[in-house]
């Protein structure tokens, strides 16, 4: 197996983490303790490079990953620069944690020119290959990028820039992180039964799973299906009604996740319902139709746990909103 390093965004450390732990292992791979790495950086290990691409695909916290080159005692990384060059493409030279645009040391220029001596070229823009560089213990570690986050597609799917819209979405890039969390899969039935403007499923889909969302106000549904539209993005059921009704039209073991962001804070309303009360009522009951395998993940303002035994918070990782709001990434599953 290949070791892949994967550059975490430094928001929120910890969730970061949390997510990248859930998708790598997802993808086929796993986290590892590799020692010392840079800061920000966390290693992984894949059967194939293909898992590591598609980490990069999923991932919303997280920057690059690179397949990094394996230490090979007596070789030396100018020698290999030179044979790679042979391939004849253009590339980068890049410093892990110094920018991309960076003064490089000598070393790193000598393994450049080697390159370009061995019949490549370097393109700093749109380079066909982009190499990654790190100072470790024992000398330099070299990584190649096999996948790169598209963190401008998050902006595009923000709450302005959609037709349906509301003072207080979850924005698209911690719904990403949410849906990842569940572990999905292409395929996966997943629900949110408080589904607002419809952000977290609009992640879902975009994974490849088959989507459903109830929330108890037309509009909100109406708004939602706009959403889903203008994203070019179809779920296969709308359902208007109260959650906790709604959870009947789901049969035991007919989910796989269930993935919701429930109203909570000064600017969102449960009507007269207390929120600790309403996912008491509602959550135990959707409960029933996840596989035995299947998560819940929930996102809330902290709050007692709203699932009984034999449901146990797997996972409860707090994000500051503002000075007086934070809310927790929470995912529940089945204790065995």
């Amino acid at each position: 197996m290949a070791e892949y390093w994967i550059e975490v965004s430094q928001e929120n450390p910890a969730l970061a983490e949390a997510e990248t732990r859930a998708v790598v292992e997802t993808t086929g791979g796993f986290l590892v303790d590799r020692g010392v790495i840079p800061a920000g950086f966390l290693a992984a290990r894949f059967e194939a490079t293909s898992g590591a691409a598609e980490t990069a695909r999923r991932l919303a916290s997280a920057r690059r990953v690179l397949q990094m080159w394996p230490r090979k005692a007596g070789e030396d990384l100018v020698e290999q620069f030179h044979r790679e060059g042979g391939q004849g493409a253009s590339a980068s030279f890049r410093l892990v944690g110094r920018g991309g645009r960076a003064a490089v040391p000598p070393v790193i220029g000598a393994m450049a020119r080697a390159y370009v001596n061995g019949g490549g070229t370097i393109e700093l823009d749109d380079p066909v290959r982009r190499f990654w560089m790190a100072e470790a213990n024992a000398g330099w570690r070299v990584g190649e990028e096999v996948g790169e986050v598209d963190r401008r597609s998050f902006a595009h799917r923000r709450m302005p820039r959609l037709p349906f819209q509301r003072p207080v979405s979850l924005p698209p890039r911690l719904g990403r992180i949410a849906v990842n969390l569940a572990h999905l899969r292409p395929g996966m039935q997943v629900a949110d039964p408080f589904v607002g403007t419809g952000a977290l499923l609009a992640e879902a889909a975009l994974l490849g799973a088959r989507v459903m969302g109830v929330d108890r106000e037309a509009v909100m549904v109406r708004g939602a299906s706009a959403n889903f539209a203008h994203l070019g993005l179809s779920a296969e059921r709308w359902i208007v009604d109260d959650a906790g009704s709604a959870a009947r039209e789901f049969p035991r073991g007919s989910l796989d996740a269930i993935v919701t962001d429930p109203p909570y804070g000064r600017a969102s309303s449960a009507g007269k319902e207390p929120l600790s009360e309403l996912l008491a009522r509602t959550l135990p009951a959707w409960a029933e139709a996840v596989i035995p395998d299947g998560r819940i993940v929930l996102i809330v303002a902290g709050g007692p746990d709203p699932l009984p035994l034999p449901w146990r918070r797997e996972l409860s990782v707090p994000d500051r909103v503002h000075r007086s709001l934070t809310r927790e990434f929470r995912v529940y599953r089945r204790s065995t």
